[in-house]
């Protein structure tokens, strides 16, 4: 029998618990016949405030999302999508194959990253020289340099807001996110990408590729984008940027 809803594909999807902006973006952005099924990785310490702290986050990640994936499994989706993006950065290229590896060997799904999902849009863009947003501390932003970078990107400018908590990067305004854009754009930037699943930047994006002329890429708009394309979905969606809208 075929799913009433989902007739076309069943994602299934990890997020943090603290996260309320992934699943709300992702219903946004749907499609008929393709549904969402969220997953939660229990998060009992979001304190985001040092290196340390954020480094605890991934730990708390690890340790959780192996019963998030069996949890989420137990509604027979087709595919795996990440709601989160920091641990699909983390460790550069490597980290990243073996962070799918783990993913696929759980659950015997392939599975769409936000950091795999950023690469295949910036090459579909021929950007080489990007500016970037993100939420994390230091540590994290090191993570993202070095992932872009082994890729043969360069990343000329980063803005790390360093929220304090994970439920505090969700309270971050579209007047801050716009001022952070502006602050890594320049003309020797090719595209500007933003991590952190729990940033709301898909509909900021939309707007900010208009006025920058540039692609502006939401890491949440490009996982999305990942897995539709992946499954053979086609349709448009309008109002979350180019991505999505005319490719």
């Amino acid at each position: 029998m075929t799913d009433v809803l989902g007739w076309r594909h069943k994602f299934g999807v990890i997020a943090p618990s603290t996260n309320t902006i992934v699943e709300p973006d992702f219903y946004a952005m749907g499609v008929p016949g393709v549904t969402a099924h969220f997953s939660r990785i229990h998060i009992r310490n979001q304190d985001l405030s040092s290196d340390e702290g954020f480094e605890n986050l991934l730990v708390q990640i690890r340790a959780e999302i192996g019963h998030a994936c069996e949890r989420v499994l137990t509604c027979e989706p087709d595919f795996m999508v990440m709601g989160m993006s920091a641990e699909t950065f983390w460790g550069g290229v490597e980290g990243n194959r073996e962070f799918v590896a783990q993913i696929n060997g759980i659950t015997g799904l392939q599975v769409a990253t936000g950091a795999e999902a950023c690469e295949r849009a910036l090459h579909l863009f021929g950007a080489r020289r990007i500016g970037v947003v993100t939420p994390y501390q230091p540590v994290g932003d090191e993570n993202v340099v070095r992932f872009f970078s082994e890729l043969g990107f360069e990343v000329v400018r980063i803005k790390g807001l360093r929220c304090p908590t994970a439920v505090s990067i969700a309270h971050v305004t579209e007047d801050e996110l716009r001022a952070a854009i502006l602050e890594v754009d320049g003309p020797d930037v090719d595209a500007i990408v933003q991590c952190g699943t729990n940033l709301s930047m898909v509909r900021l994006a939309d707007e900010a590729e208009r006025w920058l002329r540039k692609p502006v890429i939401a890491i949440n708009a490009a996982t999305w984008w990942m897995a539709l394309r992946d499954n053979g979905v086609q349709d448009k969606v309008y109002g979350a940027g180019s991505l999505l809208r005319d490719h």
